[in-house]
């Protein structure tokens, strides 16, 4: 074997990975959020890079009001365009794309208040109590171990310590603890401030009257039986019959198990702003970018003028030209972003047009090859497009991703998507006989019937993931 070294040439094929190619992935990927925030922060960074605030409607009420009335200053203008370097920059790149430019917005009369612009804050559990507390006790020792309890209190009201840990870390008696802690659990929302489900419930029962003995053994000593539907060894153990069993349960089905959910906590709601919207026209579906979704953004005419006036400074040409590049790249990349969208919401619509006409059930399976290979793109980008983009149409707003699902084979051989099957099992259910519910292995069997190739095992998946219980714990007496 010979050792050494020496030169050679080699031809060799390899992607590689530019900086504008990331970025431009990295759009592409963002959910509305995510891309505003990206643009805030490229705003912040580059100065040559702005907003484009224009209403279309005021934009031609602009355009008309500065045209110029001679012909002559008209082409005038005119030239002065011709021979601006940074305009002839931009086109000659193809960056110049008209639907992000602007006029400058510098009147403060154009601005519109809405309440959208206030901050609205929501009381939280412990400061609901606390205010209740002040009304109900002025001794100092009291307050003291209310706040204590209260502060420790879990998201749903629950308690998260017992009174013994509590007493310990004030240096003060259990019975004093406990003696706030019956007073708290008096306060609004009924049942808070209890140690387990069981007692939140009693406490609700207490305040509304209807506390009994069977209720509270019912809730003390037969929860799980309760859970689990054992109606007929509750009535054994209670001495009544499985329907007063029944009855007890279902009021007790109206109570609150989470007192403590219906406040904010500080817990922002989150908003789905649709990226795309569907309509139909006529017998075709009509797709259209949400401009919301979208930020509008231009290069910065002042930046226009300043290289203009710039005298062939060199660092500055230098500096704005990085500048106004980087800015064209997030532009062109956002505008790829969205037509990269609008292609493969249009591809899906033209895979589930059944599902767009007739609803739910007719949701067949789609992969992601499937589209990818309609829309001449990679299986990768396709999955980058769908992940957090929301498509509303006549049945709803829907993430993109929901149209991709496996499934099951109907005898035909067709793909028939798992939320298809979902929707038939549920429809079973609602249907079913309450004091015989239908089984798995019966829904297999009504599935079969109707060219569905279905196993019990697939059921029993689906109907968990649907949050229905099985036939035992649905049957009523």
């Amino acid at each position: 074997m010979k050792l050494g070294y020496e030169l050679t040439i080699e031809q060799t094929q390899k992607l590689v990975m530019t900086p504008e190619l990331i970025q431009a992935i990295k759009i592409l990927q963002f959910n509305t959020q995510e891309l505003d925030f990206y643009v805030e922060e490229q705003l912040l960074s580059n100065p040559t890079l702005e907003y484009d605030v224009r209403a279309d409607k005021k934009s031609g009420e602009d355009m008309a009001s500065r045209e110029p009335e001679d012909k002559n200053e008209m082409a005038e203008r005119a030239k002065e365009t011709e021979r601006d370097p940074l305009r002839e920059y931009i086109k000659e790149r193809g960056y110049d794309d008209i639907s992000y430019r602007q006029h400058e917005y510098d009147s403060d009369k154009d601005r519109v208040d809405s309440l959208e612009r206030y901050a609205t804050t929501e009381v939280t559990l412990p400061e609901h109590l606390m205010f209740q507390l002040q009304f109900v006790s002025n001794n100092r020792a009291c307050r003291r171990i209310g706040r204590y309890i209260i502060e420790s209190l879990d998201e749903n009201g629950y308690m998260t310590s017992t009174v013994e840990e509590i007493a310990k870390a004030l240096n003060t008696k259990t019975e004093y603890v406990d003696k706030v802690k019956n007073l708290i659990q008096t306060f609004d929302p009924a049942g808070v401030c209890a140690e387990d489900l069981g007692r939140c419930l009693l406490i609700q029962l207490e305040q509304k009257g209807l506390k009994t003995e069977a209720y509270e053994k019912l809730l003390t000593e037969h929860l799980n039986d309760l859970a689990n539907n054992r109606l007929g060894v509750i009535a054994k153990a209670l001495g009544i019959s499985p329907t007063q069993v029944q009855d007890m349960r279902d009021f007790i089905k109206i109570l609150e198990p989470r007192p403590g959910r219906e406040f904010s906590d500080n817990v922002s709601p989150r908003y789905i702003i649709p990226d795309l919207i569907a309509k139909k026209v006529g017998d075709e579906y009509e797709v259209i970018i949400n401009d919301e979704s979208v930020p509008r953004l231009r290069i910065s005419s002042y930046y226009e003028k300043v290289l203009r006036e710039s005298g062939g400074d060199e660092q500055v040409s230098k500096y704005l030209t990085e500048r106004i590049n980087a800015a064209a790249w997030v532009i062109k990349s956002i505008e790829q972003r969205k037509q990269t969208i609008m292609n493969v919401a249009k591809s899906i619509i033209k895979f589930q047009r059944e599902f767009f006409d007739y609803g739910e059930k007719y949701l067949r399976t789609l992969t992601l090859k499937e589209v990818a290979d309609d829309v001449g793109i990679h299986e990768s980008t396709v999955s980058r497009t769908v992940n957090g983009k929301y498509m509303e149409c006549p049945r709803g707003i829907f993430e993109l991703k929901y149209f991709f699902s496996a499934g099951v084979e109907d005898v035909s051989g067709h793909g028939i998507s798992s939320n298809s099957i979902k929707t038939y099992i549920k429809e079973l259910i609602d249907k079913e006989d309450e004091k015989s519910p239908l089984s798995d292995q019966k829904i297999v069997d009504i599935l079969t019937g109707r060219g569905f190739n279905i196993s019990r095992r697939t059921v029993a998946k689906y109907r968990d993931e649907m949050g229905i219980l099985s036939s035992s714990k649905r049957r009523r007496y």
